[in-house]
């Protein structure tokens, strides 16, 4: 959530910058400012009122002191119409929060500089490349024919139980699954992230303080009767953990990853980009989340970029990295990077990763803040990315490492797996 003094002082700015999302935010911007306006008379009014009811209740109890019943009795009769009109101007005051804060709702994020304009994933750039597209036998198969052959990953199955999006993994496709979680997590901890185990349901307040609603409702599964959202990344349970804290800028960085399934719900689509591990709407990832002093984050999501590219590396699979355009960004991000890995099997990049910055974006929905040394108070920067999503992943294995043989398994994963192949 954008602050508002932010863009009451930097209106022009920020509407030029979400000119790159292909947005016109001038007269939604003008709305934001003649609702602080409307609340900051308002909370004028309510202090006036109440300072004049303090002062007048400590009149009344000297005037009753020195004897003087009558005046102290006009007095009191003064401080109930206050009463009456602090009440009205209470309730004044919360509709024109409640309206101001609807309104920031639904502003996304300013775009970083280096954000290129563009509307659709055909304009993002391309910033980094790296390993060989390998060469594939006659024979070669799309991973969902490669689950079918070697009995790993039953899709039927999982339609059968649930619908279509559940897959049901099967003896070496479920050990696969396994050890490229654990692998994740432990790539993470080495690099200094603490593991957490956290809910896979979060309250409203959560949903609200990392960004999902109200933008993403219509995409999380929501258990109505107790008012809980089945979470769409682990980001929403760890970020929350921070909700409402003040941390001394001593204790940063705090870096976090958990593993957990993952939940969305997707508008359905047909052909081969959504076929099998291509598109779920149940699937596990790993992740990791930072929180950093503003002048530690952008160094923090480069440093974040260098972990993930180590992990593809050691998983032997080619990959490109992507700057997302405006259009592209995510509605919390200030700038985000994409990894994508290709399958040959396919002859197309699959999404298995994004690196995002949210500055103070999150942090301002969560009261997330920092204290510096000298006592100074500021609101935290936020960051989180997958390290990494396995669907998307396990597929690429499948189809880059498969040979005549079978699937040849990377060396990374055989100490977790314990198989060189799946044949």
């Amino acid at each position: 959530m954008l602050e508002v003094a932010q863009i009451r002082e930097h209106k022009d700015a920020f509407v030029k910058a979400l000119q790159k999302r292909n947005i016109d935010a001038t007269a939604l911007l003008d709305q934001v400012i003649a609702a602080d306006e409307t609340r900051r008379a308002s909370q004028s009014q309510l202090d006036q009122v109440l300072a004049d009811s303090n002062k007048f209740s400590k009149e009344i109890g000297i005037l009753f002191k020195n004897g003087e019943a009558q005046k102290a009795n006009l007095l009191k009769e003064k401080t109930a119409g206050l009463k009456e009109q602090s009440k009205g101007l209470q309730e004044q005051l919360n509709e024109a929060s409640e309206t101001l804060k609807n309104l920031l709702f639904t502003i996304p994020n300013i775009p970083h500089d280096s954000v290129p304009e563009g509307n659709t994933d055909e304009d993002n750039e391309e910033v980094f490349r790296k390993g060989d597209i390998p060469v594939l036998h006659d024979a070669a198969q799309p991973h969902w024919e490669l689950a079918k052959k070697y009995d790993i990953i039953d899709f039927e199955l999982g339609t059968k139980i649930t619908g279509a999006g559940f897959p049901v993994y099967k003896g070496k496709g479920a050990r696969l699954q396994r050890a490229l979680i654990s692998y994740f997590l432990d790539k993470n901890t080495a690099a200094g992230y603490t593991e957490y185990q956290v809910p896979h349901l979060v309250n409203e307040a959560s949903g609200y303080g990392t960004g999902q609603l109200p933008d993403k409702e219509g995409q999380m599964y929501h258990v109505t009767e107790d008012d809980l959202y089945l979470i769409p990344t682990a980001e929403v349970p760890v970020t929350n953990m921070f909700r409402g804290d003040m941390i001394a800028a001593s204790d940063l960085p705090i870096t976090c990853t958990g593993y957990t399934p993952c939940f969305r719900r997707e508008a359905g689509s047909y052909g081969a980009h959504v076929r099998g591990l291509n598109r779920l709407h149940q699937f596990d990832k790993v992740e990791i989340v930072r929180i950093e002093h503003p002048d530690n984050s952008a160094a923090a999501l480069d440093g974040m970029v260098d972990h993930v590219k180590t992990i593809l590396e050691e998983l032997e699979l080619p990959y490109r990295i992507l700057r997302l355009c405006g259009g592209d960004l995510g509605f919390t991000a200030h700038l985000t990077y994409d990894f994508e890995v290709f399958s040959t099997a396919q002859d197309r990049w699959l999404e298995i990763s994004s690196v995002s910055n949210f500055q103070t974006f999150q942090a301002n929905r969560l009261k997330l803040r920092i204290k510096d040394k000298d006592g100074k108070k500021m609101l935290a920067h936020t960051l989180n990315g997958s390290a990494l999503a396995l669907p998307r992943v396990l597929a690429g294995i499948l189809e880059n490492c498969q040979t005549p043989e079978g699937i040849k398994i990377p060396k990374a994963l055989v100490p977790y797996c314990g198989f060189e192949m799946i044949d």
